[in-house]
């Protein structure tokens, strides 16, 4: 029908004539095993890596020495209804006429464990659909010091992971959030003032304002829920508090020169401890040498 030795007509104005897809005159005899086979190598990526997208899966066939379009692997992804597990939904959703306070953190130094404390909000999905889990952290340690598992993007976990935190470590001098509706609640903010502690915000578009935090998401999620195929809410239920209690515990962390977040909390609470016995001993040493005239 496409004559490509036509003198005068080109194989475009032949395909045009026709109402011909020219891309159909390149395709090489057995396209549709091809296909298959790349639709396997693509789903065989895909179930180890979730998270990838369409670019990310096409340099990993890149790196198995397969040269294949991103449209095409785009294409194929769509027809085999997968696609990354993110982004998803906004968890850090903004409301109009709200007071936003400053970031603070760039002006201190976090030099001991809970002057700063971080709060955000991942989502997990399951077969029953999402689930929001709320961690703190102290960025001096690392440590998650609260956390919470919930079914919906209320303010009340935020506000109870804070409450038992503040219980069990007692208050911080600062808590940095993002600009969130849960983080931005007269509620949220009435709790951190109420207990004495100074609120900071991430700016509008400035994700690594919090990437203490974000690293702890993507640790949980390469480390926990990724890899081990946490699909069912009792399956997070259950596996969320061993995870975090290796990861305050036993995970070396590398940011902290591969000492764990709990050890590099406890090192600065000894440390502290020697330091306030020394300087007991050198008062009573001090009075001791008072005389008297």
């Amino acid at each position: 029908m496409i004559d490509n030795n036509h003198t005068e007509l080109s194989v475009r104005r032949q395909s045009q004539l026709l109402q011909l897809n020219r891309s159909g005159l390149y395709t090489k005899p057995g396209g549709n095993n091809n296909n298959l086979e790349l639709c396997n190598l693509i789903a065989e990526i895909y179930s180890d890596y979730p998270i990838y997208g369409y670019r990310r899966i096409r340099a990993m066939l890149h790196r198995r020495g397969l040269c294949v379009s991103h449209k095409r692997v785009q294409r194929l992804m769509r027809a085999m209804n997968i696609k990354a597990i993110y982004p998803g939904p906004n968890t850090s959703k903004k409301e109009t006429g709200v007071k936003i306070y400053p970031y603070l953190l760039p002006d201190i130094l976090i030099d001991k464990p809970h002057k700063v404390w971080q709060i955000d909000i991942t989502y997990l999905r399951t077969n029953s659909g999402f689930m929001y889990l709320v961690a703190i952290i102290d960025v001096y340690s690392r440590m998650v010091v609260g956390w919470r598992l919930s079914n919906d993007l209320g303010r009340e976990s935020c506000l109870l992971a804070l409450q038992c935190a503040i219980m069990d470590y007692g208050a911080p001098e600062i808590v940095n959030s993002d600009q969130g509706s849960q983080f931005t609640s007269d509620d949220w903010i009435h709790l951190l003032q109420s207990e004495g502690i100074e609120v900071s915000m991430t700016g509008k578009g400035r994700c690594n304002d919090n990437a203490n935090i974000e690293r702890l998401w993507r640790s949980f999620k390469y480390e926990g829920s990724y890899l081990y195929k946490w699909q069912t809410v009792s399956e997070l239920k259950d596996n969320i508090p061993k995870w975090l209690h290796w990861y305050n515990l036993e995970r070396p962390h590398q940011a902290l020169r591969y000492k764990t977040p709990m050890e590099k909390y406890r090192e600065f609470m000894d440390n502290s401890y020697e330091l306030t016995i020394i300087s007991q001993y050198q008062l009573q040493n001090q009075a001791h040498d008072v005389v008297v005239i």
